[in-house]
């Protein structure tokens, strides 16, 4: 999950990674760990957030490979910005080949620690599972993830037997309703049977 609002969902949420319980709180990708940087066991960092400033301030983050859910809680020692990435130091990276062994794993923080954003937008993780329909109340399925593409997301669409990709934009989602779990689309004559 990343943290950007945009028309109404984030642009770059805090990625979209979160997950459920799992081993521990859900999580919230705020970057990726892209290099081992000089000798000393610093990482360079591609941030997954619009609001890489939110580093500066970072004094823990977790180090999380997702797909295992392996988690490294390690504490923030330094923080420098090179260009568009994120130079850290963590505790108990000391080497090289530490840093180098982190390559791919997300840095998270706790959802709880999102970004906060204003009123009206979301984050797009916080879709998933929400049941989706149309204006006259027909069922679609529900969200089941959100994949990123350059014109803009697809949210994944479940009924339990297909799978459709409903673009995020504004023309198409009429309406999102995260207390109630529920998004209106309107979508095109010919979207639902593809």
């Amino acid at each position: 999950m990343s943290d950007s609002p945009g028309a109404g969902w984030a642009d770059r949420p805090e990625t979209g990674q979160a997950r459920p319980e799992g081993r521990g709180p859900r999580l919230v990708a705020i970057g990726t760990v892209v290099r081992a940087h000089g000798l000393r066991g610093d990482v360079k960092v591609r941030a997954l957030t619009d609001g890489p400033a939110r580093f500066d301030s970072l004094l823990g983050c977790v180090l999380w490979d997702p797909d295992r859910d392996v988690r490294l809680e390690r504490r923030v020692e330094r923080v420098r910005r090179q260009g568009e990435h994120i130079i850290l130091k963590l505790s108990e990276v000391d080497g090289v080949d530490a840093a180098r062994g982190l390559i791919g794993r997300l840095v998270a923080v706790a959802e709880s620690d999102a970004l906060p954003l204003a009123d009206g937008q979301f984050y797009p993780w916080q879709l998933e599972g929400c049941r989706v329909e149309t204006p006259d109340g027909t069922r679609v399925g529900e969200v089941a993830g959100i994949e990123r593409s350059p014109a803009h997301d697809l949210w994944v669409v479940t009924d339990g037997v297909r799978e459709h990709l409903v673009p995020a934009v504004p023309e198409i989602v009429v309406d999102v309703n995260l207390g109630a779990r529920r998004v209106v689309i309107r979508p095109p004559e010919g979207l639902l049977e593809l």
